[in-house]
């Protein structure tokens, strides 16, 4: 320390630390929740929306952010461009809204389920796959309601070796 200058001494206050009532607690590595696994998502030609609650899947805290999710079972592969695969478990975050270029999950029709990119064209809604073996299908506004967007894909090869994200 230079001469006359008065060093910094830090005080230490001393007690228990107790959390503030609202605070989020940082949580374990560890920890994991058991999401609902509701059946499977077409990525591919669209398949029936059916939601199986019986099944769940333990997925890592750390890896989830606000609000509610669950998953779905990837089946087909019209978004292995996207990184999603064929036998994937892609986490969904709940959500009825998306942004044009994110990926979702549609419902159409009110009757079937797939996981696409969502663009929207005027008043006209596409849903893009990532995969140039398919085409990209036009609605208008009214034939889809977003369901949910996926943030993470465990892959049956990678639930033991990680996560894919996407």
């Amino acid at each position: 320390m230079a001469e006359g200058r008065e060093g910094f001494v830090p005080q230490v206050i001393r007690g228990e630390r107790v959390p503030l009532a609202g605070a989020i607690q940082v949580a374990n590595e560890a920890q994991a929740l058991s999401l609902p696994l509701y059946g499977r998502i077409a990525a591919g030609t669209p398949i029936e929306a059916l939601r199986d609650n019986s099944t769940t899947v333990d997925v890592p805290v750390t890896l989830l952010g606000s609000g509610a999710h669950y998953c779905l079972e990837v089946q087909g592969d019209s978004m292995v461009e996207a990184g999603i695969q064929n036998g994937d478990i892609a986490i969904i975050k709940s959500a009825d809204t998306a942004e044009t270029g994110e990926i979702v999950v549609a419902l159409i029709d009110d009757t079937e389920a797939t996981l696409k990119r969502l663009r929207k064209k005027g008043a006209s809604i596409a849903l893009e796959p990532a995969n140039a073996a398919y085409e990209t299908r036009i609605f208008g506004p009214d034939r889809v309601k977003i369901q949910g967007r996926p943030g993470r894909a465990l892959s049956p090869l990678t639930t033991r070796h990680g996560l894919s994200a996407f």
